[in-house]
């Protein structure tokens, strides 16, 4: 891999130096792949426009999350300004870097949404943000072509597994009793934990930074990044599962309402999100490794919950929402 990285940075350091201006541009562009932003919008469709969408969107976003961070787990991949000090790194990142998480994300994300609108000019639209998202990720140093390729490869790959599947995985999954579903979320948001730990630990056991090969700005343990941000997906899996299951059978919610209405369930919803956010910071910001690991899963399986299931029982009870007539919403089931 040494001589492909070798030539990649060589055509970023070219691409770097071709056009200095676009940094700025191109940092705004690249937060729309970015989790934080991708996290607001799932919660913003689902607590504020519809939840049907909102639901299915944030299970295909998260689902290809988690496959992205297995893979990084495994493949182990620099980032060019780790590799190459002469790469500027204007995007710090502490997790290996194949496939691009951003460019995956964007795929699923804004493919998700245009295909589902219908509207040809929402699908351009979308095309052009991720090849904007993808171009800045290796304009800013991040990736390299070859991560970004293969991250729109696998983002293209769920995509279209989810838009040509999900009503058959819905209508199977309903149909499950409630030891099966149950027994199927655990298995799905334990297995890649476990096959990642015992990867790092055992296979790659003796790993460390290859110094004499990584000359550039590398993080002390990328390996222990990588596998908490798996850890961390996959508990938002668990949690977002599980919150949806049991609000479908209480009897949905509807994201129906005033505008007054809708921004206070977001405010409401986030502002929940923010303060378990926070707390786990200060509780917990001294741990590293497998336990740190350990705490994001719980965390976000917690902070999923609350959003798929907590939050929109409450705006229920708050009078902020209500629940959806089924005979003639359909598209809220």
């Amino acid at each position: 891999m040494d001589a492909l990285w070798e030539a990649e940075s060589e055509a970023i350091r070219w691409l770097q130096g071709l056009a200095g201006w676009l940094a700025p541009p191109l940092e705004a562009v690249t937060f729309l792949g970015s989790q934080g932003v991708i996290i607001v919008l799932l919660v913003t469709v689902f607590w504020c426009f519809h939840a049907s969408l909102g639901a299915r969107l944030f299970v295909a976003v998260i689902a290809s999350a988690v496959v992205n961070n297995l893979l990084k787990s495994v493949l182990y991949g620099s980032r060019p300004y780790w590799f190459d000090p002469r790469v500027t790194g204007y995007s710090q990142h502490s997790s290996f870097g194949m496939p691009s998480g951003h460019s995956q994300a964007a795929v699923v994300t804004y493919g998700y949404l245009a295909a589902r609108s219908g509207r040809r000019s929402l699908v351009w639209a979308a095309v052009a943000v991720i090849a904007l998202v993808a171009f800045s990720r290796v304009y800013l140093g991040a990736h390299y072509f070859s991560d970004v390729v293969v991250g729109l490869a696998v983002g293209g790959a769920v995509l279209w597994l989810v838009l040509r599947y999900e009503e058959r995985v819905l209508a199977w999954w309903r149909s499950l009793d409630t030891l099966r579903w149950v027994s199927w979320l655990l298995m799905v948001s334990l297995v890649p934990c476990a096959v990642a730990t015992a990867w790092q630990f055992g296979v790659r056991g003796d790993w460390v930074v290859p110094t004499a090969e990584w000359i550039g700005a590398t993080p002390s343990d990328p390996a222990a990044h990588t596998l908490a941000g798996l850890y961390t997906t996959c508990g938002a899996l668990l949690g977002g599962v599980l919150g949806f299951t049991l609000l479908h059978r209480r009897g949905w919610y509807s994201a129906a309402g005033t505008p007054t209405a809708r921004a206070a369930r977001f405010a409401l919803g986030i502002s929940v999100v923010l303060l378990v956010l926070a707390v786990e910071r200060v509780l917990f910001r001294d741990l590293a490794g497998l336990p740190s690991a350990l705490v994001s899963y719980v965390v976000y399986a917690a902070v999923a919950f609350w959003a798929s299931f907590g939050a929109p029982e409450m705006f229920v009870r708050a009078g902020l929402a209500a629940r959806p007539d089924r005979s003639t919403d359909p598209a809220e089931q």
